[in-house]
């Protein structure tokens, strides 16, 4: 797992990972859980307009270091940072897994056709969720500047309950304005807005339904070349 981008949202990803593993009986002691790599590494906030190479130095580091140990597949516990998954993959023969298409495939099997995606303003402007058939009515410039200051102070421990407040404002929001759901499209949003209780898609949970059908995918595939 490549992480710590932020660390919180991290340590959600691991707890519910683990908590899946369990609820879907995969475990029945404790050797039966995955070995699990956690490289929380200290990057740059990708929450820019123009991402450089330099900013993704770092991130593709922290790649390196998990093919190095051995991954059997890799989950990159950010949003932001799947706009470069085509060029990120090629750094490393470890698979990653892609959250775009995760979410677009959740998107159709749920028949969801106009949404609202709430994350960073390279998330938002470059079209990161952007899928065909789907409608989108997504923040404003304004919106985006108030949102990109609550991921900053979130991190930072500043007044969490406020920036809390201003992301579900805009949630609410849009969807008084119409919007089917809200794409919580940043792991910060995610983490602040856990326990709220309107329409949203959790890209944490998605990653971890995700991380365990791979898990599974990967036991089965080993279980039967052992002939078991």
């Amino acid at each position: 797992m490549l992480g710590g981008i932020g660390p919180e949202a991290t340590g959600i990803f691991y707890n519910r990972l683990i908590r899946m593993l369990q609820e879907r009986k995969l475990v029945k002691r404790n050797k039966d859980y995955p070995q699990i790599f956690v490289n929380s590494i200290p990057a740059v906030e990708l929450i820019h307009d123009n991402i450089s190479d330099e900013d993704l130095k770092d991130y593709i580091t922290g790649l390196k270091e998990l093919e190095k140990v051995g991954a059997d597949f890799i989950v990159m516990v950010c949003n932001t940072i799947h706009l470069f998954y085509d060029k990120l993959q090629k750094c490393v023969g470890t698979p990653i897994l892609d959250l775009r298409d995760v979410l677009k495939a959740f998107l159709r099997n749920n028949r969801i056709s106009k949404v609202t995606v709430l994350g960073t303003s390279s998330t938002i402007k470059k079209g990161l969720y952007s899928f065909g058939g789907i409608s989108y009515m997504n923040p404003s410039d304004e919106e985006i500047e108030r949102l990109t200051a609550a991921i900053l102070n979130f991190d930072k421990g500043i007044e969490r309950d406020k920036q809390a407040g201003i992301a579900k404002g805009i949630c609410e929001d849009y969807l008084k304005k119409g919007s089917e759901i809200i794409i919580l499209g940043c792991t910060e949003f995610a983490a602040m807005l856990e326990k709220d209780d309107f329409r949203k898609i959790d890209t944490i949970d998605l990653l971890v339904r995700a991380t365990v059908e791979a898990f599974e995918m990967l036991r089965s595939k080993k279980y039967s070349q052992k002939g078991i």
